[in-house]
């Protein structure tokens, strides 16, 4: 949809002419629930319905969301990776005259023209864990260079004293994601001049099927034996790093970092695949989302409800909540993914982990 067909639509909308119930199924996935007579219409939308967002954070926000506002109405749609789904669906939300939203891009550039449609219907949009680029009201995530430098300290402690003649590769995320670029920023800041990268690169959509395809291409380019850590900015880019790496059967694997705490990624660090990742608790940034969108919805100050500042490249001092990110290892599994409540010792320990977990002290 065009710039100026979207804002007909909203002016269309503003005077009611496309007022309407609902359906209760949206294209690329959808669940709504009832509202009460007068009471706020939040729309939440995320980019798939197969990753953590869909998983952890979706009942997070509508949990917190329910407790806040009983009354209130949250209708969620998940794009499928697909940003002129996440376009449609975020126009169908100003056609519905939504009181608030709670946006995932799919591609923070992409979405500003209909950010900035939602602003000017007097919509406020509360960006959550990418930053949006145009007028949104707030942001929460977490803080982007401190994951990247948990992620670089523990590669270098793995290289140990020879990383300084160690070469590694780097399996940065999705260029169309700004967080993409904060966590490169942040591994650099601890890798510049103390390990020698041979290929870096960006990884299509953060899929593990074009992180294997990169991981290949860097085999081939520096050789198998020349390559003595990976830096990789997430879980599911890992295991597509760790299936090139089997296939080119290099072993032992070298280092390879991750980030999300995904169950299989918990499991490799155990088996000694992957030496690490990053759990990123998803209920402080989920609750921190919908307590500033009922409060945004409610036409209240944020305050100190969003205590942090962040510049997009379209605003400045966009109110925010920027959250502290926690190094998982092999140690600290119990203190951190079990006792966060993400997982269980059952879940983690399957028959086929049962050695690993014994001698990580998580069984007996």
């Amino acid at each position: 949809m065009t710039g100026r067909l979207r804002r007909a639509v909203v002016a269309l909308a503003a005077l009611g002419l496309l007022a309407g119930p609902a359906a209760c199924g949206e294209a690329g996935g959808g669940h709504r629930t009832a509202s009460s007579p007068g009471a706020l219409r939040i729309g939440v939308l995320l980019p798939d319905s197969t990753s953590r967002f869909y998983h952890f954070d979706k009942p997070l926000i509508e949990q917190r969301i329910h407790q806040l506002c009983p009354g209130c109405a949250v209708e969620t749609v998940s794009a499928q990776h697909d940003v002129a789904t996440q376009q449609q669906q975020m126009d169908a939300m100003i056609t519905k005259r939504v009181d608030v939203l709670i946006l995932d891009a799919t591609d923070s550039r992409s979405l500003r023209s209909p950010v900035e449609d939602a602003h000017r219907a007097g919509i406020p949009v509360v960006a959550y864990d990418r930053l949006a680029e145009g007028p949104i009201s707030a942001y929460v995530s977490f803080d982007g260079a401190k994951v990247g430098r948990l992620q670089a300290e523990a590669l270098l402690r793995a290289l140990g004293p020879n990383a300084r003649r160690a070469q590694i590769v780097m399996m940065n995320g999705a260029s169309t994601d700004p967080n993409s670029a904060w966590f490169k920023r942040g591994a650099l800041s601890v890798l510049r001049g103390k390990v020698r990268i041979g290929k870096s690169y960006d990884t299509a959509d953060w899929r593990p099927e074009a992180a294997n395809g990169n991981m290949t291409a860097a085999i081939a380019a520096l050789g198998a034996d020349h390559i003595n850590g990976v830096y990789s900015a997430n879980d599911s880019l890992a295991a597509g790093i760790i299936s090139a790496l089997k296939a080119a059967k290099i072993s032992p694997l070298p280092p390879i970092t991750g980030q999300d705490a995904e169950l299989p990624a918990v499991q490799r660090i155990l088996q000694g695949e992957q030496i690490m990742t990053v759990l990123k608790p998803f209920k402080p940034e989920a609750d921190a989302a919908a307590t500033m969108a009922v409060a945004l919805g409610r036409g209240e100050r944020l305050g100190r409800l969003a205590p942090d500042r962040i510049n997009s490249p379209t605003l400045h001092d966009i109110p925010a909540v920027l959250l502290t990110p926690i190094e998982v290892t092999a140690a600290n599994i119990k203190d951190t993914v079990v006792k966060n409540g993400m997982y269980t010792i059952d879940q983690i320990c399957t028959p086929k982990y049962a050695s690993a977990c014994r001698k990580a002290g998580l069984t007996s």
